[in-house]
């Protein structure tokens, strides 16, 4: 029988014996007390963060993906920082995406079993072939998820790059990972329900790796996100926007600079910026790597 009575993410929280006895304000109370802690907890890792961060910006400089792998609540966390960085940073579909067990089906439900199908991870990941360039993460509460682990084992198999994000100390699956942040969280307000503290620590490390990492790869120009990509009416006038911001010109002249650059944020900060034309501004960019601050240079 497996054992998992020594995971702080199954034992009991003392703070919330009588949990069921609460009133709202009192559970509210010690719920929001106990999430402040979430962010000291995370903290402590951050150095093992920032490597993640390194090697996810050398995989994508080497035209690689950052692939995430999941079970349960962890994988439709993955999943949910994987398709936010379409709309957010304009990457194109593949270059950071999510392996969940159970498939798309597991992202609104159960699938029985599947956390625990080791060939599955083989077989999901073997439809990414991937290779040498990019970069796996293992997202996983409790630290042994055997799906997690066995994809991890895979992707360092064919040469990959790999970290897992678990959320207790001495973890199984930090084992079979280059790098491995533990965060301990500590007991659940609701014994054993990982989405709360321990979704909420994956949720913020996950934030924190793709949003640096696009950083490092030139998608952010001061705070701004330069590589928006205006799909529908709100993101076209929050571009314009982008783009009166970061020239600090006024909207009208940002619409005309957004229009000269056919709808290319970067392309239109660089013109107003050095008060060129479209052509001048793409070789620019191009000779930095499409990053703005030193196209400016």
């Amino acid at each position: 029988m497996l054992n998992i009575s020594n995971l702080t993410t199954e034992s009991r929280n003392g703070a919330t014996m009588h949990l069921d006895n609460m009133s709202i304000d009192e559970f509210l109370s010690v719920m929001n007390a106990e999430d402040s802690k979430v962010a000291q907890a995370v903290k402590q890792e951050l150095p093992v963060i920032r490597k993640v961060v390194i090697a996810a910006v050398n995989a994508f400089r080497q035209k690689g993906r950052l692939i995430y792998i999941g079970a349960g609540t962890s994988g439709r966390l993955g999943v949910l920082d994987a398709a936010e960085c379409i709309p957010t940073f304009g990457t194109p579909p593949g270059m950071v995406r999510c392996v969940i067990a159970g498939g798309q089906k597991a992202i609104q439900s159960a699938v029985e079993g599947a956390e625990d199908n080791e060939l599955l991870a083989k077989v999901d990941l073997s439809q990414l072939q991937i290779g040498p360039r990019d970069m796996i993460i293992g997202i996983s509460a409790s630290g042994r998820t055997p799906y997690v682990i066995s994809g991890l084992k895979y992707a360092k198999k064919h040469g990959a790059m790999t970290a897992s994000i678990s959320c207790n100390k001495r973890a199984v699956m930090s084992r079979f990972a280059d790098l491995s942040i533990e965060v301990d969280v500590g007991p659940e307000v609701l014994t054993g329900s990982t989405r709360l503290k321990a979704g909420t620590a994956q949720k913020m490390m996950l934030n924190m790796i793709s949003t640096a990492a696009m950083i490092g790869i030139g998608k952010v120009y001061k705070n701004l996100m330069v590589d928006v990509q205006p799909t529908n009416e709100k993101l076209i006038e929050r571009s314009k926007r982008i783009i009166a911001e970061a020239a600090e010109i006024d909207l009208l002249l940002a619409e005309q600079y957004y229009k000269k650059a056919n709808g290319h944020v970067k392309k239109a900060i660089v013109m107003a910026l050095l008060k060129c034309d479209l052509p001048t501004a793409e070789k620019r960019l191009a000779k930095s790597s499409g990053v703005v601050r030193s196209a400016l240079y």
